[in-house]
């Protein structure tokens, strides 16, 4: 097929094709923005953790549990998680990111200005989701959704990120069941 798709053999469907030059390097992530010992993957962890971690040298967390809300799964320990971008690297390369700067790309991968803008979820569920948007992936817990859409659309429109057709008609979709969810952002 031309035109810029191409048919994904592991859902059947159809999706745009991967702006050239993606490479996850290209989006510089877990930096310790702060200068306190703890990378902004760490800092994510300590923001979302329900029961407080202990916090050991080099920024080691151990114990704590955190509410995973795509599946709502109470995690305990660390080690379950895995700190999700809200809009996936490749997605945001796609969308518009392949023009930054590699500081933009930067600043995006580590946001811990949006407190949606990188959540900690069970690594299960963000592995299911990888770099695919919301017309390929929603979370599986039905409660999640609108929240997800809500986040989506908030960071997509944050930085400034394109949408396309197949991806701004299934938000919309989806998005009239969620009348009582406001989308709230700051761009950057």
């Amino acid at each position: 097929m031309g035109g810029g798709w191409h048919r994904d053999r592991r859902r059947g469907g159809l999706r745009g094709r991967r702006a050239d030059g993606y490479e996850r390097t290209k989006f510089r992530h877990w930096i310790d923005e702060d200068k306190d010992g703890c990378n902004n993957r760490n800092e994510v962890l300590l923001a979302e953790a329900v029961t407080e971690p202990t916090v050991g040298a080099g920024c080691k967390n151990t114990g704590g549990t955190w509410r995973s809300y795509y599946d709502e799964t109470t995690v305990t320990g660390p080690s379950g998680l895995d700190i999700d971008h809200m809009v996936p690297l490749a997605e945001a390369w796609d969308s518009g990111a392949s023009q930054w700067t590699a500081a933009r790309r930067q600043a995006y991968a580590n946001d811990l200005g949006a407190e949606r803008s990188l959540v900690a979820v069970t690594a299960k569920t963000n592995r299911s989701k990888a770099d695919q948007d919301p017309a390929e992936w929603i979370p599986p817990a039905a409660a999640a959704r609108c929240t997800y859409l809500a986040d989506w659309v908030g960071t997509k429109l944050r930085w400034s990120l394109t949408v396309d057709r197949h991806e701004r008609d299934t938000l919309r979709q989806l998005a009239a069941s969620c009348e009582s969810t406001d989308v709230e952002y700051e761009p950057v």
